[in-house]
């Protein structure tokens, strides 16, 4: 495994580094907004997919993800599973 991956692979590793970039820029705001902050964008500008790889990132645990990102998981939305969407 190169330095730059995980144990999820490539794609979980890019998610966690963008994840952990949007945390680095909220944790310069104040305390009580920095993790709504952090889920207001990925809300906002990731596509479902995305979010449901983060979940999967964050369930699996020992993810390399800021506490700021963990912090503010539960004010995200979380998609269906891609079961249930194919489904639909």
């Amino acid at each position: 495994m190169s330095p730059e991956e995980t144990p999820h692979g490539k794609t979980e590793t890019k998610l966690i580094y963008m994840a952990n970039q949007i945390a680095t820029f909220f944790k310069t705001q104040p305390a009580n907004e920095a993790a709504q902050g952090v889920a207001t964008h990925i809300n906002k500008f990731w596509e479902p997919r995305m979010r449901r790889q983060l979940f999967t990132i964050i369930d699996q645990g020992d993810s390399g993800l800021s506490p700021l990102v963990l912090e503010a998981a539960s004010l995200i939305h979380r998609p269906a599973p891609a079961e249930e969407v194919k489904s639909a």
